[in-house]
């Protein structure tokens, strides 16, 4: 282990990284014209890297603004796997007038680091980044070679990042078999102040869906029993309001297990999702997680408020669960019916086991830092670039460990206004990950 007062200073270090890569607006709209920062983060990224000493690759993958940047610090035993620590450099759109501070200040007051991004993901690229500076500097070797990787594009589905680097670049994850990133080992208080820390152990599959339907366009003040609008308007309404089935799979059971061993809470099947509310504020991440879900997210038809237009379009955003795929397809299919023309963009679920040497490694640095507590697998409801690293055959978690204050609605920060980490989570998560990189 690290002396204390080294990983400390590394420890103040991913703050101050996370603060400046905040103040990088690394916005990704999803429309390469309207990109603006994620090179100006690999640029930063890769000097913080070469600046201590890494042999770097800084590839382009899609354009003057797509860059990821990896390096691999060699470890005691070449002939381990390697580990593959990622994350991801853009961020989604922030509306600055909602916010009570700037979304690109990287502020650091009230106990907190604010800004788009604070949670997802630049927390942990600061920890990260922190990290492998940290163990340049001082000499440190792991006990297996630590592949780094900064990428660009995960919140448009990893197209220009973690995708293209998988079908293009996959030497550079030569000998990779395990990896962590974003979105698991932060904690929730259950009953007696006893903490559980969260790992992510699988996510939903997400297909990113267009409707469209054709009509036939003419005069609004006209009879129209062909509308496009209309005919879309009920298909979109029957899709958002369906419910489809409640269904349990192993990494949910064993979270719902794990969390009734802790408080002797009941998760009864009849009433599944009323008892799920019993878990507070993260119980929309854990509701999410037990069916397949289908929002309606834009619409677009029409030029003129008097023309019927002979198109009109839907979004949905739909999220399925491992196994799921060809019943949900029915069901669609059932929904929508044969005249809704439909289109997607599908990335698969992810899933793996909560056993094996590097999840001990994961709860032993977690209860080292915080006696007593919990580590529980759960099940992402949004997605990762593990998606990506999976087809390389890399088992992946959920691992960015984070120590939450009580009343911190956590869930509600991804995405949302006021997005903000606490400062000591930062620290105490920079601990941890040093502890386990040391031992996974």
């Amino acid at each position: 282990m690290t002396e204390p007062n080294l990983i400390d200073a590394a420890a103040d270090e991913a703050v101050t990284l996370t603060s400046e890569l905040i103040r990088i607006d690394t916005t990704n709209t999803g429309d390469p014209e309207t990109l603006v920062g994620e090179r100006e983060a690999a640029e930063y990224v890769a000097e913080k890297l070469t600046e201590v000493g890494y042999e770097i690759s800084y590839v382009e993958s899609g354009g003057r603004n797509r860059h990821n940047v990896v390096a691999r610090l060699a470890g005691a035993d070449p002939s381990r796997g390697a580990l593959l620590v990622h994350g991801h450099l853009d961020v989604v759109p922030a509306d600055a007038s909602e916010w009570s501070v700037h979304p690109f200040s990287g502020a650091v007051q009230d106990g907190y680091v604010w800004g788009r991004g604070a949670v997802d993901m630049k927390d942990m690229v600061g920890m990260t980044l922190a990290l492998a500076r940290h163990y340049k500097r001082h000499g440190v070797v792991p006990p297996r070679d630590i592949i780094f990787a900064f990428v660009a594009d995960e919140e448009a589905g990893g197209k220009f990042g973690a995708q293209w680097l998988v079908d293009n670049r996959p030497e550079l994850f030569e000998g990779a078999t395990e990896a962590v990133s974003e979105v698991g080992g932060f904690s929730i208080t259950l009953r007696d102040n006893v903490r559980a820390y969260l790992v992510e152990t699988a996510e939903k599959g997400i297909r990113w869906m267009k409707l469209r339907v054709r009509g036939t366009a003419g005069h609004g003040s006209m009879i129209h029993r062909d509308n496009a609008v209309t005919k879309l308007s009920e298909a979109v309404a029957r899709l958002g309001n369906h419910r489809f089935p409640l269904v349990l799979t192993d990494s949910v059971r064993e979270f719902l297990a794990g969390v009734t061993e802790i408080t002797g809470w009941d998760f009864p099947e009849d009433d599944l999702e009323g008892a799920v509310a019993k878990l507070g504020n993260i119980s929309r991440m854990i509701g999410a997680t037990l069916r397949d879900t289908a929002n309606p997210t834009m619409l677009t038809a029409g030029y003129k408020s008097n023309v019927i237009p002979s198109t009109a379009e839907a979004a949905v955003d739909c999220r399925i669960l491992p196994g799921r795929l060809e019943a949900f397809d029915r069901e669609l299919a059932e929904l929508l019916g044969p005249d809704i023309e439909r289109e997607w963009m599908e990335l698969p679920p992810v899933e793996t086991t909560f056993d094996g040497a590097l999840v001990d490694a994961m709860t032993a640095a977690i209860t080292a830092e915080d006696p007593g507590a919990r580590t529980l697998p759960y099940m992402l409801s949004g997605g990762t670039d593990a998606k990506a690293f999976q087809r390389l055959g890399i088992r992946n978690f959920g691992f960015a460990p984070l120590r939450l204050p009580a009343d911190l609605d956590f869930s509600a920060l991804f995405h949302g206004v006021d997005e903000r980490v606490p400062v000591d989570a930062l620290r105490f998560g920079t601990r941890v990950l040093d502890r386990f990189l040391r031992s996974a």
